[in-house]
């Protein structure tokens, strides 16, 4: 079968191994945790995407699909570069790469909101939206470059075959000009959310204050299909989808242009993951020839930037900061900790978000087993509803990641280890409560499958995956322009 051929036997591509894939740490084939998290991805692989979970998302999602690719690109770089390419397929030609890609075949009802509500085709004519396949009209946090880096170090000679970085850099420069052109909607460099479904943490209490000025939409204007699949203790309430609703409406009735909504924050996770791949897509334009320098400025200007904008000292955290009100918001997230992703934080920054991570606001390495989503001394803690209190894989493994990035080995080791031990006896949950570990959620999810899967690929001693081949930002020097991005 061609290196192009995007739908592959299923069983060659978890049994195929790349010329590389003699130099990976591998846990034996028969390691319980390796074997569940392979059966997930199996279970939730639809041909061309991995939803995240077959009952409560039924789609593909477009952050998931990039943590689903780090994952699987130790299994089959092939089928990581495929989830990649999918998803990419949706890109408006704004730039924007829509939150969720729909599957035609699934009902309307499995989900809302559903292909009918966003109306991606006629109300995001004006922007691009693509007319062959449905999308929703937000955005989710920019974690693609990193992964198409990623996932081409799994396997540079099949990535190189097909040209995969020759395919995805254009797209992927496309996406991250809209964030700093369209979306700069505070004036100073940072990208802003103009929902809370687009920074990925939805129910934040982060959120509770901008979400004031919105006027909620009528309950029996829409049905809840969460609730379906989750206890409502553990969702989002009535009144916060409401204005989740009435935000979503109200962006796609003018057309998915950005700038004039009532809500708009910028957020230290989306910005720390913006800028992340700005180093990412350096890496790759290097690899295609050029120098990737004036991406390496970028990011470390957008680092300076989101000190400057959003970090507290006081706190000891980054805030986000409410473009309509003008100040930063009074909470303490998960996502004021996902800066320590970045490789130019100034020391003192780095000593001071580790002290946070492992004081009393989220009580790692005593009170609880995994970041918990928000601050435990919060009035709004919650350990089992949505983002107000549980502890998330995903922004576990961000962690775990900036904690090496940062020489803290010892605790990225730990957290390594709990996170492996978490997931597995929770049945590979979507989150769970950060003291006890208890699932919550769905089980059975893909970026949990995926991202025990990266954990188990890389060496705990040094934090290095072998598939990923050299450090997520290095590049060498080179020789040539932008490779055609002319920023």
């Amino acid at each position: 079968m061609s290196f192009g051929e995007p739908r592959v036997d299923r069983t060659a591509l978890f049994t195929t191994r790349s010329a590389e894939r003699a130099l990976v740490y591998d846990p034996p084939p028969t390691d319980p945790l390796h074997v569940g998290a392979v059966r997930v991805l199996e279970a939730n692989w639809t041909g061309t995407s991995t939803v995240p979970s077959r009952g409560l998302y039924p789609h593909q999602w477009s952050w998931d699909s990039a943590f689903i690719a780090i994952g699987l690109r130790h299994l089959s770089p092939l089928r990581a570069q495929t989830e990649l390419e999918t998803l990419l397929a949706a890109q408006w030609d704004d730039g924007r790469i829509p939150h969720i890609v729909f599957n035609p075949s699934v009902p309307l009802d499995a989900y809302f909101p559903s292909p009918d509500f966003w109306r991606s085709s006629t109300a995001g004519r004006a922007a691009g939206a693509p007319r062959t396949v449905q999308t929703s009209g937000i955005v989710q946090p920019p974690v693609h470059a990193l992964a198409v880096w990623l996932v081409h170090r799994a396997d540079p000679g099949l990535s190189h075959a097909r040209g995969f970085l020759a395919r995805m850099y254009p797209r992927l420069a496309a996406w991250h000009r809209y964030l700093l052109h369209r979306r700069d909607l505070g004036g100073a460099g940072l990208a802003s959310v103009v929902h809370p479904w687009e920074q990925g943490m939805d129910n934040s209490p982060c959120w509770d204050a901008p979400l004031t000025r919105v006027t909620p939409a009528p309950a029996r204007s829409f049905r809840r299909a969460d609730l379906d699949h989750g206890a409502a203790e553990d969702r989002p309430t009535d009144l916060d989808y409401g204005r989740y609703v009435r935000l979503a409406a109200d962006y796609r009735d003018a057309e998915y242009r950005d700038g004039g909504g009532e809500f708009a924050v910028e957020d230290p996770a989306f910005n720390a993951l913006l800028i992340a791949s700005e180093h990412a897509l350096a890496a790759i334009a290097h690899e295609l020839g050029a120098t990737g320098t004036a991406r390496h400025a970028r990011a470390e200007r957008l680092t300076r930037v989101l000190r400057e904008r959003l970090w507290d000292q006081a706190a000891g955290v980054f805030r986000c900061r409410d473009v309509r009100g003008g100040g930063l918001i009074p909470e303490r997230s998960v996502s004021g900790l996902m800066p320590l992703l970045l490789p130019g934080l100034p020391r003192e920054t780095v000593a001071a978000l580790v002290n946070t991570a492992y004081g009393p606001h989220f009580g790692l390495g005593s009170g609880t087993r995994l970041p918990p989503s928000y601050d435990l001394l919060g009035e709004a803690f919650d350990p089992h509803r949505y983002w107000r209190g549980p502890a998330w894989f995903n922004t576990a493994w961000l962690l775990e990641r900036g904690l090496r990035t940062h020489g803290e080995l010892a605790r990225a080791d730990a957290l390594r280890e709990a996170f492996l031990d978490v997931a597995g006896t929770s049945g590979y949950a979507e989150y769970v409560d950060p003291f006890t570990g208890e699932a919550c959620g769905a089980t059975g999810f893909g970026w949990t499958a995926a991202l025990t899967l990266d954990l188990l690929h890389t060496r705990p001693d040094d934090g290095v995956s072998r598939t990923a081949g050299q450090h997520t930002f290095e590049t060498t020097s080179g020789q040539g322009n932008e490779g055609g991005d002319g920023e």
